[in-house]
């Protein structure tokens, strides 16, 4: 019989690494609560949370929800704006020197990376421990930063592993402890799954991944087609994709959900541009040019739509997005319709070093 082939994958993250950033850069505030995001305006703004470190986390502010709600939970924190620039420049060293411990590399935007350290180990697991340990000794040393690292066989268990032990973690998982780890873990941890498709499964009787291991896979493909195969496969900890090298960042996408469902037109519009405006500085930050804007809106009833314009011009330009997002969603503002989210989304993405930019 042919020899197992044997993976050792690497997944670094980064602890909440904008506020992780803000703190190095401002040591008074380290300690306690901070949010990276737009402006609260004591309650009325209508931003979203980017980043909050662990102290803020404990009152329930975390990544996505809208900033005026972070402040109602803990009006005590620090409250600072977003400052990509500083955060793709320390991304750029953080990579830098993550990239030198892997036979291949892949980034996953600013704070989070792949890597495949196979050779490097020559499969040895013990190894691949101390080279872990080793890129956070020097993460730490040179950037004054921690991350969290997790170890598996492949992807999806080494990203899952480096959220295991947060901050500062690191978790190692052998292939024949793949499926054990995963069994008693919450089905959403799973990459692919998202709120829709957990709230599926959970109607199944599906609550941990060692449930989804245990259902049977016909059942699954039938309700869920070619995904059923891909949720069944990953329940087992089996994951052949491949460290991209090359891999091209498609989209640039927030959303937020209201506090409450609304068809106030001005809170929507006011809404949607602190997206576009949060948007903007991560594309400009990330030297992307786009040509595709795609807005997201869902009503009170879950009912969801989207709707897509294409520009025939690569622009970074915010008035840009602005006023193709305000145009898009002009048809489902409905004084009988309350929306509940809204979301922006910006593909065709090009990066500026390949294109002279389009500036105002």
């Amino acid at each position: 019989m042919p020899k197992k082939r044997v993976r050792i994958i690497l997944h670094v993250d980064m602890d909440h690494f904008f506020t992780a950033v803000e703190e190095r850069e401002q040591p008074e505030i380290k300690g306690k609560a901070v949010v990276v995001g737009a402006d609260p305006k004591e309650g009325t703004g209508r931003g979203v949370v980017s980043t909050s470190n662990y102290e803020a986390r404990k009152y329930g502010v975390k990544s996505g929800i809208p900033i005026g709600r972070a402040w109602r939970l803990c009006p005590q924190a620090i409250f600072l704006p977003v400052n990509y620039k500083l955060y793709k420049k320390v991304s750029t060293q953080i990579m830098t020197i993550i990239r030198s411990y892997a036979d291949k590399f892949e980034d996953w935007g600013f704070d989070e990376a792949f890597l495949d350290v196979t050779q490097r180990t020559k499969g040895d697991y013990k190894k691949a421990e101390k080279l872990a340990q080793q890129i956070k000794k020097d993460i730490y040393k040179k950037e004054s930063l921690t991350c969290s690292i997790g170890v598996g066989p492949n992807k999806l268990v080494a990203k899952i592993g480096s959220d295991f032990k947060k901050p500062d973690g690191l978790t190692v998982v052998r292939p024949e402890e793949a499926k054990a780890f995963l069994a008693p873990l919450n089905v959403r941890r799973l990459l692919w799954v998202g709120k829709k498709i957990e709230g599926r499964l959970n109607n199944m009787g599906i609550k941990t991944i060692g449930d989804l291991a245990n259902y049977d896979a016909s059942v699954l493909v039938e309700k869920f087609g070619v995904t059923g195969t891909q949720l069944y496969l990953s329940a087992q900890g089996i994951d052949n994709s491949e460290i991209q090298e090359q891999w091209e960042r498609k989209s640039i996408n927030r959303e937020i959900t209201f506090e409450a469902d609304t068809s106030d037109p001005e809170l929507i519009i006011d809404t949607l541009d602190a997206i576009t405006e949060d948007l903007h500085q991560e594309l400009v930050a990330s030297n992307f040019t786009f040509k595709t804007t795609t807005i997201k809106i869902r009503y009170e009833n879950f009912e969801t739509h989207t709707h897509g314009n294409t520009f025939r011009f690569f622009t970074d330009r915010l008035k840009d997005i602005q006023k193709s997002s305000r145009e898009l969603i002009q048809n489902y503002l409905r004084p009988d319709r309350k929306i509940r989210l809204i979301g922006v989304k910006l593909s065709n993405l090009l990066s500026t070093e390949k294109q002279k930019r389009l500036t105002d």
